[in-house]
């Protein structure tokens, strides 16, 4: 990029309101309290999917495609989003996300149309993958050095603590109200944050990139070209989409199949968010072992959970045996996306946005394409089936991690 396009796009800039050195640390409380938000999203409303379908009158797969376009969206719209933060900033993007994010979810609880909420859901994927993409590459413009490793990775936890919280919220709006409570929560933390964001946070951004279908293609073939990256997007993509598996099954499998209410799917989807967040506990505590053999002694790990998983579903089928290789299968996962994710983001610092943007989109097309077709191939409905689903990705992972190590593209 020449040194007059960046200047030009400065200049164009300087009205922006620019984060107050004073408000540095308020304005990184704010940046956790809005990484959560995808898991939120995805998370508050699934023990209420069974109920969705019955009020809606769908079927399982129409309401499992809400989830499932969510992620897509999202996971897409990070391609532009990162290019567009960078070259207009974040705080402005971030403000104007967040109020449409708002009025999407008045939108869903109003309507009874299925068609409807799945044009919500994308709205609302483009949106978040605005606000997280922004939020991200936040970390990278504050901070330098051994503190932002630290809070790259602390952030990969905190976002890790909506799958624990969410179904839990979610469980009881559906037991005490209705599935339409979930999105109204999630319209009033959308306005409580729009509030916050505007009175206290402000831009970040340190050089402007000029924004262009050739510059953003550039910086895109830059980072594909490293070959570590790419492997990182693909593990990220394939453990988390992991964690959709229970997400887009778990819920029909405990209240459908084993006769339980939506307040234990809730507590069920909570202990697997649990163990998503002490997988990254895990992997902060052994940051300073070697990379590559922690990350494939994990994946070795996840693998005979999953094994284990089906072989004993099938004469132990319940709840217990169920929750116990889900959460074991879920804390090696965690572990992996933990490690993987926040070297992804720290790996160009000089296109944080960008790298947030492509980080964080091809995470989640990995991760929607590959749950959802898991799922929608072997519909799960026990747990040897759902463990079948678990396989194929925990084999995807071990696949690439081979070919790491077979061409030694990470320090042993």
């Amino acid at each position: 990029m020449h040194t007059d396009d960046l200047t030009i796009q400065a200049k164009s800039f300087t009205n922006v309101r620019k984060l107050p050195e004073g408000n540095i640390k308020i304005a990184t409380w704010l940046a956790f309290l809005l990484i959560p938000l995808s898991g939120l999203i995805t998370d508050i409303y699934i023990p209420s999917m069974p109920h969705m379908a019955h009020d809606l009158q769908q079927s399982e797969a129409a309401i499992q495609l809400t989830l499932t376009l969510f992620l897509i969206s999202y996971g897409a719209s990070q391609f532009i989003a990162g290019g567009l933060i960078d070259s207009y900033g974040r705080f402005r993007l971030v403000l104007f996300s967040l109020a449409v994010f708002v009025l999407s979810n008045l939108v869903i609880v109003s309507t009874g149309h299925i068609e409807m909420i799945y044009a919500m859901r994308i709205v609302q994927g483009i949106t978040t993958g605005f606000i997280v993409t922004a939020k991200r590459a936040f970390f990278v413009d504050v901070y330098e050095g051994e503190k932002r490793k630290h809070y790259l990775s602390i952030m990969s936890i905190v976002w890790s603590s909506a799958p624990v919280l969410a179904p839990f919220i979610g469980g009881y709006l559906e037991k005490y109200f209705n599935w339409q409570a979930n999105f109204y929560v999630l319209a009033g933390y959308g306005l409580v944050m729009l509030i916050l964001e505007w009175i206290f946070s402000g831009e970040t951004v340190k050089v402007w990139r000029s924004f262009s279908p050739k510059h953003v293609l550039n910086d895109y073939k830059l980072m594909l070209k490293d070959k570590v990256f790419v492997a990182g997007m693909l593990i990220c993509g394939l453990s988390y989409g992991s964690t959709m598996i229970f997400g887009l099954s778990g819920s029909f499998i405990i209240e459908h199949g084993m006769g339980f209410s939506p307040v234990v799917a809730g507590y069920a989807a909570l202990l697997m968010g649990l163990a998503w967040m002490s997988g990254g506990f895990i992997g902060k505590s052994l940051l300073h072992l070697s990379f590559l053999p922690k990350l494939r002694i994990s994946n070795y790990l996840q693998l005979a959970f999953v094994v284990a998983m089906i072989v004993t579903g099938f004469w132990l089928d319940n709840i217990f045996s169920l929750l116990l290789f889900a959460f074991l299968i879920h804390v090696c996962v965690g572990f992996m996306f933990n490690n993987y994710f926040a070297f992804c983001l720290g790996r160009f610092p000089s296109m944080a946005g960008m790298a947030s943007g492509l980080a964080g989109g091809v995470n989640y097309i990995i991760t929607s394409i590959a749950s959802y077709t898991a799922v929608g191939f072997l519909k799960p409905d026990n747990q040897s089936s759902l463990g079948y689903a678990y396989l194929i990705i925990g084999v995807l992972a071990f696949v690439v991690l081979w070919q790491l190590s077979r061409k030694k593209m990470l320090a042993a």
